[in-house]
């Protein structure tokens, strides 16, 4: 309720400027001109003062040498292949055609266009903004005196990262590479793992000024329908002038605005994204991000890894509970300590008790005070060192920490315990595998810390039910964000807290969807052989 409030008085204002969002780039029709002169003079002064947008003038080989004109953005096309694959065709080998073939203007084009461009995307346009659109996406424009329609050829050379292993998500067994920058190589490497005409893969742009695409990924047939067209609705009502990267998106399509968890999921691992699809969801990849994000998201899969499907179940299920663990500490661990040592020391042994007195002695801050300082100071040299450059970041990291910490405790300002406490809380943090996951947790820590300092364990009982009451009354594109365990659903247990092996994972999640949901024949595995060396 009081998110649905505070969004309303947010955009009060911006309802009566709405329809301004998208004034950068305007949207009503300027055809071309059949006259050369027009349409050079409309390009030029659109194009005016942009020093990379090349303009040349020529003229063509054939009949009456009509004039012609090129207009393209050096800094996204590729010279040789603009000199090799267009200028060359249309100046020296349109002499070299069949002899039968007449040039005439009303041919010329389409001659052009089928008999002579050496490149594998043309096409034509026959409005002026679409071919403005069109160079800025680095393509080239031909336009020929007396046509009103261009020729649009792709020759896009832009440079790029090089595919490598995701730094966010290292996996010891399992595929290396990584999303990049680039657009058509993102969408290569999840065609490379789903090999099937079934795999859609629809464009959409948004941002009126940057003209993000974005491209919409789903397995037709085992998606959901209802949920494909609630996230195609979702990137329409989009109006901003700029998306610049995954993380706009994210925000303007999720269910809250103003949730610690995350609602979307985003993974820089093609492997990942290729299983996600494989389950009924949907993967969004936007241009110029190294990232995909992945709808509908709940808090299980951020608890995952895709590691675990490489290793063996046991080990898998092993490493998930462990996870589970380590998130439990890294939220609790430290508000704990401040309960105890603050309110309910009757709770230890009287030896731990004599043990810890005696490391508190002569402190001048209490427990509390002594954990939030640290923690902070913990935050101070993650967020350092995730800034700083790799190479002395993690050294940073690492010295500062030690330095720091243990002069505190020789300087008698800070006990051993506060510095164990805090360095097994991060140790914990960092086995979590989401990184949006593990930035909930340092927030949700702190809030923990204070309730606990202020009302003990009372405190620390009220704050866990906050936030399974909010965690349960999340939804991502109507999916419960904590499926399959609110609500209940046991065929969907063999893949949570737990791995089960392979062959017995023959359906699919039922909360997000899926209209086939049997994945496998349940009849395989293991078998034993008979006394005839033969398989059952």
């Amino acid at each position: 309720m009081f998110n649905k409030m505070f969004n309303k008085i947010l955009t009060l204002r911006e309802k009566k400027d709405s329809s301004q969002n998208s004034q950068g780039q305007p949207k009503e029709e300027r055809p071309l001109s059949s006259h050369i002169e027009d349409n050079l003079l409309a390009l030029r002064q659109v194009f005016d003062l942009c020093a990379d947008i090349t303009f040349r003038e020529l003229r063509l080989n054939a009949g009456n040498s009509p004039r012609a004109f090129i207009v393209f953005s050096d800094s996204l096309c590729d010279p040789t292949q603009i000199n090799e694959s267009i200028l060359k065709p249309i100046m020296q080998e349109i002499t070299a055609l069949p002899a039968g073939l007449q040039l005439t203007q009303a041919n010329l084009q389409q001659v052009i266009l089928e008999r002579l461009l050496n490149v594998g995307k043309a096409q034509t346009s026959t409005d002026i903004l679409q071919l403005v659109h069109f160079v800025l996406e680095g393509q080239l424009a031909l336009v020929i005196d007396g046509s009103s329609a261009a020729i649009i050829a792709g020759v896009q050379g832009m440079k790029q990262r090089a595919v490598d292993e995701p730094t966010t998500e290292p996996n010891v067994r399992g595929p290396r590479d990584g999303f990049v920058e680039n657009l058509s190589t993102n969408l290569s490497l999840i065609r490379r793992r789903i090999r099937s005409s079934r795999l859609k893969i629809e464009t959409a742009e948004a941002g009126a000024l940057t003209r993000t695409k974005i491209a919409v990924c789903y397995i037709q047939g085992i998606a959901n329908d209802k949920i494909v067209a609630e996230v195609k609705q979702r990137l329409r009502r989009i109006n901003t002038d700029s998306v610049l990267a995954s993380g706009y998106i994210e925000e303007f399509i999720a269910d809250q605005s103003f949730s610690l968890f995350p609602l979307i999921q985003y993974t820089e691992r093609p492997d990942r994204t290729a299983g996600s699809l494989l389950e009924g969801r949907i993967a969004l990849v936007v241009d110029n991000t190294p990232s995909v994000l992945l709808v509908p998201c709940t808090f299980l899969p951020l608890m995952q890894a895709s590691e675990d499907y490489s290793n063996a179940a046991t080990f898998a299920t092993f490493i998930r509970a462990l996870r589970f663990i380590a998130l439990n500490i890294a939220l609790l661990l430290p508000a704990l300590t401040v309960a105890v040592l603050s309110f309910h020391q009757d709770f230890l042994p009287t030896q731990l008790i004599e043990t810890l007195s005696n490391t508190r002695q002569d402190l001048p801050l209490p427990i509390f005070v002594e954990i939030i300082l640290m923690e902070f100071l913990f935050e101070l040299l993650q967020e350092a060192g995730a800034r700083l450059p790799q190479t002395i970041g993690q050294a940073v990291s690492t010295v500062g920490g030690l330095v720091i910490g243990q002069s505190a405790v020789s300087a008698g300002f800070i006990s051993p315990v506060t510095v164990i406490v805090v360095a097994l809380t991060a140790i914990a943090s960092f086995t979590l595998p989401s990184y949006a996951a593990e930035n909930s947790i340092r927030i949700l820590r702190f809030a923990m810390i204070i309730l606990a300092a202020v009302l003990g364990s009372v405190g620390i009982i009220l704050g866990l039910m906050v936030i399974l009451a909010h965690l349960c009354s999340l939804r991502s594109f109507g999916i419960p964000y904590l499926s399959p365990f609110a609500p209940l659903s046991l065929r969907d247990l063999k893949d949570s807290f737990i791995r089960v092996p392979w062959p017995l994972m023959k359906t699919r999640p039922r909360f997000f969807g899926a209209k086939e949901p049997i994945r496998q024949d349940p009849r395989q595995g293991p078998a034993q052989p008979d006394k005839g060396g033969k398989r059952p």
